[in-house]
């Protein structure tokens, strides 16, 4: 009878070193890949939670005005040279930074627009201390703020600014003035008079934005601030016009240009020639 021969078999359990190498080189391929994808999924929901809470800003506004008919709010602020003055930066958000026109004194419970955008009960400022604890509030802090690479001050500290929010109290500002090359004041009041008031007439309010992220002011006093706060390098910026309306990754116009297809500062198309 013939011998029956027995077959051994050996299951391999790894890898060898060159698909090994291979398995690496896929996961890095797609990683390159997705990557790049996420961020940008990433940013476009930031850049849509800032578009709500400047929603959430706009209709404050408008609860504003029913009691403020034709007033944008508005806080005065002590100046550098003595004296006091509307200060834009006031308009709404939480005590800032900056050791200057009352915006590291004056807190959430002395800016107009905060008790129509919040419901909690803002604690009472410190007055004339700028290191007492701000009180904070979230509908003033964009989830896109970057902050400002140069602030043009040169003191210790405040060459730069983490965040806008921090710095002047919300990353979020009102149409007070339009662009201008003059670094040392603002030449051409727009929606709020220089020493206060009533809005003037307004020409398009469906075009005039009222309320926007800090980066719509990127070119104002000569510069280029090189906010990108929005993952490129094109300066955007999104804003809540006069009638309501919010729109999203606005481009911002590259010069001290007052208005564009996109949007404008001005009451009225001829507003400058007054100046």
């Amino acid at each position: 009878m013939a011998q029956s021969r027995t077959r051994h078999t050996h299951t391999r359990n790894a890898f060898t070193l060159i698909e090994l190498l291979v398995v690496i080189a896929i996961i890095a391929l797609l990683i390159g890949i997705l990557l790049p994808t996420l961020g940008s999924a990433r940013r476009q929901a930031r850049t849509t939670v800032c578009g709500s809470r400047l929603q959430q800003l706009s209709v404050g506004l408008t609860l504003y005005q029913n009691d403020f008919p034709g007033h944008l709010p508005q806080a005065m602020g002590p100046l550098p040279a003595g004296g006091e003055s509307v200060i834009g930066a006031l308009f709404g958000g939480k005590k800032g930074t900056l050791p200057f026109y009352g915006i590291n004194e004056i807190g959430a419970e002395r800016r107009p627009l905060n008790r129509y955008v919040t419901t909690q009960d803002i604690a009472p400022d410190e007055p004339g201390d700028p290191t007492a604890p701000a009180f904070e509030l979230e509908q003033f802090r964009s989830p896109i703020d970057k902050g400002l690479n140069d602030t043009g001050l040169p003191i210790p500290g405040l060459e730069r600014a983490e965040l806008m929010y921090d710095f002047l109290g919300s990353s979020y500002t009102l149409n007070d003035h339009a662009p201008d090359t003059n670094p040392y004041g603002d030449e051409y009041p727009t929606l709020v008079p220089s020493g206060g008031g009533r809005m003037p007439q307004i020409e398009q309010p469906t075009k005039t934005w009222v309320i926007g992220t800090h980066t719509i002011y990127n070119y104002d006093d000569g510069g280029d601030r090189k906010q990108y706060w929005f993952g490129t390098k094109e300066i955007r910026a999104n804003l809540a016009f006069l009638d309501g309306h919010v729109r999203l990754g606005v481009p911002v116009a590259p010069d001290q240009t007052p208005a564009t297809s996109d949007y404008t500062f001005l009451p009225s198309t001829r507003w400058l020639d007054r100046y």
